[in-house]
C-alpha cells in the first residue's frame, strides 16, 4: 500500500515530464508518416493533450475550476 503511495505521488510530481515524454514517443514512432490527414490528426491529439494537462495544472495551482 505505501509503495502504491510512493508511486502515486512521484506520479503526480513529475506527469509533466511523462506526459511530453509520452508526445515525443508517439511523434517518434509516426515519423515516417506520409499521409497529411493522419499526421494533422496525430498533431491535433498531442496538443490536445498537453493543452489538457495544462489546464489540469492550472487549476490545482488556482484552486478554480475552468471550463
Amino acid at each position: 500500500m505505501l509503495t502504491m503511495q510512493i508511486g502515486m505521488a512521484v506520479l503526480k510530481q513529475y506527469n509533466t515530464d511523462l506526459l511530453v515524454g509520452m508526445v515525443r514517443q508517439q511523434f517518434k514512432k509516426h515519423m515516417h508518416e506520409t499521409d497529411p490527414e493522419k499526421i494533422l490528426k496525430l498533431k491535433d491529439d498531442a496538443a490536445r493533450g498537453l493543452i489538457n494537462h495544462m489546464l489540469y495544472k492550472s487549476e490545482r495551482l488556482s484552486g478554480r475550476k475552468f471550463s
